[in-house]
């Protein structure tokens, strides 16, 4: 029977109809959905293609509209599509699932609606089936439109353009579970398109996605045996909830998306914070009831609307071929599983395979030319004008009317085609693997089911790298790599909701062909790479610390330089030692094993119960009925992925393999300990610096500058690579080395000083000259003005004669204005030219007794620092005793801090500059005498450095 994927309205001819008339339709409908085989553009190709595959010559010829009529009332039209809705129960709500409204052409469509999310979903499949493959030929594509969420790309091209990362673990999210409920022998190209109508922000179309093409498989000409549904788990508190929102998601423990039948799961994948394997298996628990449900929903509406399933072009391989492939190459297959290394075993199971070919084609059971009859060409098709005549309705053949009449089909001899026996090896390869781990209790390396491969592991091999580790486990092995970064390093993500998202920490996985001995395409990550790279990632993510107390950026890098099962898995055991080695403080250590299973050991001989495998290999992974990857530690899970290959497992079984997972991990982290040499836990030379600091927010302008200028000449002065500023005063400074740090450390807190009256600021230059006065830089990018009056004890007529710019002085802060202004004297700390004045005397003695009575407290100590002010703006610090009481007048208070001068009298307060030398080490509050309450709100940070 020939495919028809779209019906425009027509039933679909039952399979009896072929048998008892002289002539079918196939109608070459272009499906709203584009084919992976044919184009509008060039619509003969696809029928050239089928009629040399086909067994009868065709003609060509328009059907007239009575024979439609007539073919359509023959068959009745309970088939014709029209539009269907069904609301169906999830967690606290409902799914409105709807079809024959959109996409009425496709094979299946169907929209799914929860709250404002909405989500479209279309099946297509080719007209003519593909080459047979162990491989079914389903192509899925997941697209989240911004027009969704009322806003358009943020980037030059407003299109959407390439499938982003996200965009591709949706896609994979529904491909893994469909595949297995897909039957053999089915080789028509299908391909599921879903796009993201709309999005309110709180209903996640990711699941919504998994149950939409769930559906639209179902109501399709596909034939797979049981509907699917998906849905996500959250776990808020204590309480398990069935698709959460996004904001609900904020507080979950749990991010566990799980898709299945009514009567199996068949894949689950998901997150967690340590999580017990209890809590994780009363997840899984509830997730399948609640696809349970939608599952038995989905089948009545089927009942109601869905096409019949194309059973009947279901090509398996003859059963006589099993008996005499296994009766040539039995033998020889069991002494070749037997090979423990990966590379011998795969080229011996190569040769055997070209030795059963060559017996069965010189036995004449196989033949390479096509098994019925030559191929016929277009040419052919019109040589008999009164045969193969085109007849055109009304001038013109429209898209999906064109019908073809059948002619005699030529007989040959039936013969094994060589694709079929290629397909039957590989079953009979896997059959055998099978039974000697059943039978025998060993595998191909002779591993017990739960022996896991030698481990070692190395790390600091690549000396410039901020930290490395190379990880082996058998035959694989992965070299991973963490490189520390800014803010500027972070992977910046275009995503539905109008705010940037910026991963501070991301993991990319790369396996280049060679890790398994071939040639290969090397380009863009694969869907493969870019799903494994996830799961290690969000595996090692709960163990990193907060930004707080880590201000990078972290890249890790896992290169897959060999492999034979379990790569991803050797990716987190690889990302935890490269992390320690960069000197991430990591919260603990975690491991990743992949498990596996044999389900049906009563063939083999077994009692029935399922065989579960730990530390898979390659082979065991392809022969096997399950991939099961778990990452953890002793206390619980971060991070699990399962997929089935055959109907589907039950709690029990995922109880079991959850357990022997748990046991193996503990084995691998004990050999984790064993690397040598270990990681190095400190911070790399070569990683940046990065010092963080705070500073009241509304001083974060006076870092920025007009247009960034400000901040842009703090990186040129001082040399520091970045400077990043946030709106809640938070300031990060990322430099190479320690003195182009604390150089931009003492810019920047001597830009963001709070200054008080009654403080003194020694050494300072005078940035310019005016008639009034002179203009004095207290600090970098600070300036008061002096006025002529407070520049001297004596009349001046002009600042000029006293005064140039460039001169240094000591200024006293006497007052502040409403703009914030400053106003400068030095004649403040001028000696006074009267002596004799009694108000004067009074207050020299009284600061002088006060200078001795604190020179008689022996614990307090008598050295002083006195900061002057040099030309690099940095500071040079003297320490010395005082020896009279002339010299005691000098005050060793900050700008910052006024509180120890409250003795003093207020013209005669002294302030060092906030500035420090690189010598004197980095700068902290240790340096100042104690704050008072008006100084909190000054620099609060401390210097987190590494």
């Amino acid at each position: 029977m020939l495919a028809n994927p779209g019906f425009h309205g027509r039933p679909y001819p039952p399979s009896s109809q072929f048998s008892h008339s002289n002539r079918y339709i196939l109608s070459l409908s272009y499906p709203a959905c584009p084919c992976h085989l044919h184009s509008r553009r060039y619509p003969l190709r696809s029928l050239s293609l089928l009629l040399s595959r086909s067994s009868n010559r065709f003609g060509i010829r328009a059907a007239s509209p009575e024979s439609e009529v007539s073919q359509s009332e023959s068959n009745g039209a309970q088939f014709v599509s029209q539009p269907y809705s069904v609301k169906i129960p999830v967690g606290d709500r409902h799914i409105l699932v709807e079809t024959g409204h959109i996409g009425r052409q496709a094979s299946g469509a169907v929209t799914v609606t929860d709250g404002d999310t909405i989500v479209y979903t279309s099946v297509c499949l080719a007209d003519v089936p593909s080459e047979p493959s162990d491989f079914f030929p389903l192509y899925v594509n997941y697209q989240e439109r911004f027009s969704a969420a009322g806003r358009t790309s943020g980037g030059f091209f407003k299109r959407e353009g390439r499938t982003k990362d996200h965009e591709v673990l949706i896609c994979r999210l529904i491909d893994r579970p469909l595949r297995p409920t897909m039957l053999k022998g089915f080789y028509h190209e299908t391909q599921i398109l879903s796009w993201v109508l709309s999005y309110d922000g709180l209903h996640s179309p990711d699941s919504l996605a998994v149950t939409a093409a769930g559906i639209a498989v179902a109501l399709s000409e596909v034939p797979n045996s049981k509907a699917i549904a998906g849905v996500r788990i959250g776990l808020v508190g204590d309480k398990f909830i069935v698709n959460p929102t996004t904001k609900e998601m904020e507080d979950s423990k749990l991010d566990l998306l799980l898709a299945g039948t009514d009567s199996a799961i068949l894949m689950i994948e998901g997150y967690c914070d340590f999580l017990p394997e209890e809590k994780l298996l009363e997840a899984v628990e509830v997730g399948q009831d609640a696809v349970r449900a939608i599952c038995n929903e989905v089948e009545a509406l089927v009942k109601k609307c869905g096409k019949p399933k194309m059973l009947d072009v279901i090509k398996l391989p003859p059963p006589e071929l099993y008996s005499y492939i296994e009766e040539i190459a039995g033998d020889e297959l069991v002494k070749v599983l037997q090979i423990k290394n990966k590379i011998p075993r795969r080229k011996a199971l190569s040769l055997l395979e070209e030795k059963v070919l060559t017996i069965l084609t010189e036995k004449g059971y196989v033949s390479k030319a096509e098994a019925f009859g030559a191929a016929e060409t277009i040419s052919d098709l019109f040589e008999d004008e009164d045969e193969d005549e085109e007849v055109v309705v009304d001038g013109e053949v429209d898209e999906g009317d064109v019908h073809i009449k059948p002619v005699s089909r030529k007989s040959v001899p039936l013969l094994f085609s060589e694709v079929d026996v290629k397909l039957v090896f590989k079953e009979v390869t896997s059959k055998f693997l099978r039974k000697r781990i059943v039978e025998g209790g060993k595998r191909s390396d002779a591993r017990t089911p739960d022996e896991i491969r030698l481990i070692n592991s190395h790390c600091g091999l690549l000396p410039r790298a901020h930290g490395s580790a190379l990880f082996t486990r058998g035959e694989t092995q992965s070299l991973v790599v963490v490189t520390l970064g800014d803010k500027k390093m972070a992977q910046r993500i275009d995503n539905l909701v109008d705010v940037d998202e910026l991963k501070r920490f991301y993991l990319q996985y790369s396996f280049p062909p060679s890790c398994v001995g071939e040639v290969g395409r090397m380009g863009a990550p694969s869907r493969r790479e870019i799903g494994h790279g996830m799961l290690a990632e969000r595996a090692l993510e709960p163990i990193l610390p907060s930004e707080d107390d880590f201000p990078y950026t972290i890249r890790v890098e896992s290169t897959i330089t060999e492999s034979n099962g379990s790569s991803s898995m050797a990716s987190v055991c690889g990302g935890c030692l490269a992390l320690q080695d960069a000197g991430v403080p990591v919260k603990c250590s975690i491991a990743g094993i992949a498990m596996g299973m044999v389900l049906d050991t009563e063939e083999f001989g077994g009692d029935g119960t399922p065989l579960i495998l730990s530390d898979i290999t390659g082979s065991e992974d392809a022969s096997g009925d399950m991939d099961f990857k778990v990452a953890g530690n002793d206390d619980g899970i971060t991070a699990f992925q399962m997929d089935i290959k055959v109907g589907g497992i039950t709690l029990p079984i995922m109880k079991q393999a959850l357990l022997q997972a748990r046991d193996g991990r503990k084995r691998i982290l004990a050999e984790m300990l064993k690397c040598s040499p270990p990681p190095s836990k400190i911070l790399s030379k070569y990683a940046p610096l990065i010092h963080v600091m705070k500073v009241k927010p509304e001083k974060i302008n006076r870092i920025i500058g007009s247009g960034g200028k400000k901040v842009k000449s703090i990186i040129e002065e001082s040399g520091v690579e970045a400077i990043d500023t946030q709106d809640d005063g938070i300031v990060k400074i990322t430099a190479k080395d320690l003195s182009s740090l604390e150089k931009s450390k003492a810019i920047i807190s001597n830009l963001t000083m709070v200054p008080t009256v009654g403080d003194i600021y020694r050494n300072c230059e005078i940035k310019s000259i005016a008639p009034y006065g002179v203009f004095v830089e207290i600090a970098p990018g600070r300036e008061g003005l002096c006025h002529i009056s407070e520049l001297s004890s004596n009349w001046l007529s002009k600042t000029e004669d006293a005064f140039k710019v460039g001169d240094r002085v000591d200024v006293k802060l006497i007052e502040i204005n409403e703009k914030g202004q400053l106003r400068l004297s030095r004649r403040a700390l001028l000696p006074d030219p009267n002596p004799e004045k009694p108000s004067v005397k009074q207050n020299t003695s009284s600061l002088a007794e006060e200078n001795a009575a604190s020179q008689k407290v022996p614990d307090k100590g008598t050295s002083k620092k006195v900061m002057n002010m040099v030309k690099d703006g940095l500071a040079e610090v003297n320490t010395e005793q005082p020896k009279d009481k002339s010299s005691a007048l000098e005050p060793t208070n900050s700008p910052q801090s006024n509180s120890t001068e409250d003795n003093l009298l207020p013209q005669e307060k002294i302030v060092k500059r906030l500035v420090r030398s690189v010598k004197d080490g980095p700068y902290t509050n240790k340096d100042r005498s104690k704050k008072s309450k008006n100084e909190s709100n000054l620099v609060n940070g401390e210097a987190k450095i590494g």
